[in-house]
């Protein structure tokens, strides 16, 4: 019998920036803010303990815990999506690889451990990618994006 393979998301994308700006950037709930659209993480940041990425007014977080802290490098933790029936899945898990190359960094996130047939899968697959890119235009001209799909629920 052959198991369905488990999907996984992986994206690498440079940024000029140093290592330190680029995690505190992904540790920080006001600097989050900027380049999640509006959404913002939060925690302590301790291995163990809670993690929620704070979405907007109506719409159910994603909360998960901290795997991994290791200032400037490396920074994992679990993923779970509480909207659109998501919460049944369980969670997955995100990690951010951090390294320095010449002033510019290169981040690596690696998003895996869904179920097989994940409909989260597809959703972090869309939105990884504008994240990432308004994470690098935060850091690199000091503004970030909004995603087109939050634009569109604005004006429906």
């Amino acid at each position: 019998m052959n198991a369905q393979p488990r999907p996984k998301f992986v994206y690498v994308v440079y940024i000029v920036s140093t290592p330190e700006k680029v995690f505190a950037a992904l540790t920080d709930e006001k600097t989050s803010a900027q380049y999640w659209s509006g959404n913002r993480v939060v925690s302590d940041w301790k291995i163990g303990s809670p993690f929620a990425l704070k979405l907007k007014p109506g719409m159910h977080d994603v909360v998960g815990k901290v795997l991994a802290f290791d200032p400037p490098r490396r920074l994992a933790y679990t993923f779970h999506p509480h909207h659109d029936g998501l919460e049944r899945e369980g969670p997955s898990r995100v990690a951010f690889e951090i390294e320095p190359l010449a002033g510019q960094v290169r981040l690596t996130v690696t998003h895996d451990e869904f179920p097989a047939g994940s409909a989260s899968f597809k959703q972090v697959s869309k939105g990884w990618p504008h994240v990432l890119s308004s994470l690098k235009s935060l850091l690199e001209t000091g503004h970030g994006m909004v995603a087109p799909w939050y634009k569109e629920a604005e004006t429906a």
